[in-house]
């Protein structure tokens, strides 16, 4: 056997690719509702009844594409005074960084309406954003606290990458950081 031969991708495996990339897409575009397995199909130049056969459902196909993992820093290790800046710089990575996916868009657009992608969105918090906050001040009152910055954040979130206004879209990440910042580390510390 011949050791470091790269792996080689099936077609099935490939297949899957496509769809989920098509469907990244049209999701992140037209949200949960606005978005059908038949218009999948079609960006991804296949048979609908081949997106059931990989995905069966339309539920398991959003499910998939809009995987978000936050990837927040530990704060209890940086310094405590520095915890709100640390979140909008990590915020405008996961918006706009070289690595940024459409997952969190296509959560935000879809959970105004759609039940299933609103609980996706809850569990991004209660998952990720929650317990972050519970390891720096008071674990009581971590969710209040989550659910403030998490309010300044999908609020910014919708005014710049969704609806796209013009003033929030001109702002530099500079200015971002310097008007978000400070109300982030109220929020986090509980000083609100």
């Amino acid at each position: 056997m011949i050791e470091n031969q790269p792996k080689k991708i099936s077609k099935s495996d490939r297949t899957r690719a496509h769809i989920l990339e098509a469907a990244r897409r049209l999701f992140a575009e037209h949200g949960y509702d606005g978005a059908s397995i038949r218009d999948v199909a079609a960006q991804a130049s296949i048979d609908p009844a081949m997106v059931i056969r990989y995905f069966r459902s339309k539920d398991e196909l959003f499910a998939r594409a809009a995987v978000v993992d936050l990837q927040l820093p530990a704060l209890q290790v940086i310094d405590r005074t520095a915890i709100g800046e640390t979140l909008i710089r990590r915020f405008l990575e996961i918006w706009e960084g070289p690595a940024s996916g459409p997952g969190m868009a296509i959560l935000l657009r879809s959970a105004t309406s759609n039940e299933f992608a609103a609980e996706k969105l809850r569990e991004v918090f209660a998952n990720q954003v929650r317990p972050v906050l519970a390891a720096v001040s008071n674990p009581a009152d971590a969710g209040r606290r989550a659910g403030l910055i998490s309010s300044q954040l999908l609020g910014l979130a919708l005014c710049r990458y969704l609806l796209r206004l013009p003033p929030v879209v001109a702002l530099a990440h500079d200015e971002i950081i310097l008007n978000v910042g400070p109300t982030l580390q109220r929020y986090a510390m509980g000083d609100c």
